[in-house]
């Protein structure tokens, strides 16, 4: 049997072979270093047979392979944290422990009266560490269902029985479950699908990291259960590593420095939803200046459309059967309403107002469009998700010859927009979801003009299957913080459905009415999601341009704060958003608070500054830069403002 290798060479392999033997027949480092076999993207264990139909294109996944194999190890690891857990707590009953982004959990029933917490972490940590280091095998066996729900009946372990009755009800009548895998490591037997690594030395590196409550199969009917979270790596320097970040991450914190700087609050009143106060309205303000300016620049027109509407404009787009249960609907008058979760249909009234001809597109309209979307409230995390959500929305009505031009132009857009804060964009298309609109013919289509236009500038990307929107394909753009973290940002997406919904047209060049073509572009996402972002991308240190307070004046004592004061005001006069602290406390103090604000320039006034009419320049984390004149001053911070000119995140 021919399997196809990752550099295009055919490998040979008798009927019956496994991942262990593809691997040894590539070579015996490679045979050592393995941990799993990629099939046509599917993953197998090394013991098992090879699949023999497909295309049969294999790849052999080592410490090497990235995320791929740390998923695999992570996996192990859960397998062995329950494994430790059933030794030392007997009458636990466990549930599931799958691997996540950035780690693994598993969900446990404690017996009555018995608690885990933190401090517990370092006997549960040693005990897997016996079971690494014994070297364990991960043993796969499909058996029948009858005898594995014989034996998790037997050992008291209602969870796996649950599992495994539901696998059963749950399958088509044109393919019932028979058998289940079970996989052994020690004396421990877990109902799992796999895939596994060969043993559990190949866990190098892992630390339990918090506990948390989670109802079985995430529904508030069923019994609270305990998770623990964990992580795995190959070595003890990844693992440090993750942990020093995620200790960044937690400083970081938007929510926290939301809190310190005040930026925004939340209140139970209204769940999902930031109340913005006055130095974050100023970085509010600071990012709307900016995307203002810019889609003017581009040929964005703004516009203004409401929030509320006749649940007929909700049948008519789509969104009352693909996006109803994320939508909330009141009654006026007896008369249904929606309040709109995206704003494109109401920019399709827009443009229906008026007759288009071709010489019109493209149209180009832009909003700070207020949607709502009903997140349900065990997702609602600060600002990264809401339900109250203010999108940096524009929708473009063009030609199908303008399609390229136009989608490129986003792309470029986009680009300008994330290099201003340091960021590089990735760029991934998202095809047709099972849940749509339209027809297959449509979306080929659609999708073929997206990747006409990504090749047509040699931009790389990658293919997100069936992640595309309801209505139309999608090139989104994502980008990595200064921790490492990777957001999806901006979003670009091609709409052959809508406008044929509503039956949008524009007059052709031979006087024939004709569908436009319409784009819908994001590229911060959302204000709310993006501000959320950057707050943690800089540590709340913002760029000098976007910082709610961009200079503090700073009186050495009481008989400067007049001149403090004249200080002050020039400044504002000159459009800087600057705050003099004249408090009775020691400079000392007032430069530590400032700090700790994160404002990026402190200017210390005494005799000295108040007779030669300068100032004392500190910069953030910098410290003391020299005395120079108001106006140097002003030239040099306008300068900064004026260029969007980007700080350092913080270390």
């Amino acid at each position: 049997m021919d399997y196809l290798l990752p550099n295009g060479d055919p490998l040979e392999l008798p009927d019956g072979a496994t991942g262990a033997d593809a691997a040894a027949a590539i070579g015996p480092g490679l045979a050592r270093a393995a941990l799993a076999v990629k099939v046509d993207g599917v993953t197998y264990d090394l013991a098992r047979p090879l699949p023999t139909h497909g295309e049969r294109r294999l790849e052999v996944l080592t410490e090497r392979s990235g995320e791929q194999a740390l998923e695999l190890i992570r996996h192990d690891a859960a397998h062995v944290f329950a494994e430790a857990m059933l030794e030392l707590y007997p009458g636990v009953k466990i549930a599931i422990g799958p691997p996540i982004e950035s780690g693994f959990y598993y969900d446990l029933d404690l017996p009555a009266g018995v608690s885990i917490n933190e401090d517990d972490f370092p006997a549960i940590e040693a005990r897997m560490r016996e079971h690494i280091e014994a070297d364990e095998p991960f043993l796969r066996e499909d058996v029948p269902v009858a005898v594995a729900l014989d034996r998790y009946r037997g050992e008291g372990q209602p969870y796996k029985v649950e599992l495994i009755e539901d696998l059963v009800s749950n399958a088509p009548a044109e393919a019932p479950v028979e058998t289940v895998s079970l996989y052994t490591n020690g004396s421990f037997v877990d109902l799992c699908r796999g895939p596994h690594a060969p043993s559990t030395r190949r866990i190098k590196a892992f630390k339990l990291q918090s506990v948390a409550g989670a109802y079985w199969r995430g529904d508030s009917k069923n019994k609270m259960l305990t998770r623990v979270y964990g992580t795995a790596f190959f070595s003890d320097k990844d693992l440090e590593q993750h942990l020093e970040r995620l200790e960044l991450a937690r400083r970081n914190d938007h929510r926290k420095l939301g809190r310190e700087l005040g930026l925004f609050m939340f209140s139970d009143l209204s769940p999902g939803s930031p109340f913005w106060q006055p130095h974050g309205m100023a970085v509010w303000n600071a990012l709307a200046e900016l995307w203002r300016e810019q889609n003017g620049a581009r040929g964005y027109r703004e516009v203004k459309t409401p929030i509320l509407y006749d649940v007929e404009l909700w049948k008519r787009s789509g969104h009352w059967d693909k996006y109803q249960e994320n939508m909330y609907f009141t009654e006026v008058e007896e008369r249904p309403m929606g309040l709109k979760p995206m704003n494109c249909p109401a920019h399709i009234q827009l443009y229906s107002a008026a007759r288009r001809s071709y010489r019109d597109l493209p149209v180009r309209y832009s909003e700070q469009g207020l949607v709502h979307r009903h997140e349900p409230s065990g997702t609602l995390h600060g600002l990264l998700r809401v339900r109250h959500i203010t999108q940096d929305d524009a929708h473009i009505f063009c030609t199908e010859d303008q399609v390229e031009d136009e989608v490129l132009g986003c792309l470029e857009f986009g680009a300008f927009i994330y290099e201003l804060f340091g960021f590089e964009a990735r760029l991934e298309l998202s095809t047709r979801p099972e849940q749509r609109v339209g027809t297959d013919a449509m979306w080929d289509h659609a999708e073929a003009a997206l990747v006409r236009a990504l090749e047509r500038r040699g931009l790389a990307y990658e293919v997100n299957a069936g992640d595309g929107a309801f209505y139309g394909p999608k090139i989104d753009l994502h980008m990595t913080d200064s921790i490492g973290r990777s957001w999806q940002l901006g979003t670009v997406q091609l709409d052959y459905a809508m406008p044929e919904r509503f039956g949008i047209t524009y007059t052709g060049e031979d006087n024939a009415e004709h569908r436009p073509v319409m784009v819908h572009r994001a590229l911060f996402g959302s204000f709310e999601r993006f501000i959320g972002i950057l707050t943690e991308h800089f540590g709340g240190e913002f760029p000098v341009w976007m910082a709610p307070v961009q200079a503090i004046v700073l009186p050495i004592s009481d008989r400067h704060n007049a001149y403090g004061e004249s200080v002050r005001a020039r400044l504002a006069a000159a459009g800087v958003r600057c705050e003099l602290d004249a408090r009775g406390e020691s400079a000392g103090r007032k430069i530590r608070d400032a700090e700790r604000r994160r404002i990026p320039f402190m200017l210390v006034v005494g005799d000295r500054e108040q007779e030669s009419g300068q100032v004392g320049v500190r910069e953030h984390r910098a410290g003391d830069t020299g005395a120079v004149s108001i106006e140097a001053f002003l030239q040099h911070i306008g300068e900064l403002i004026s260029t969007l000119a980007l700080t350092t995140p913080a270390a």
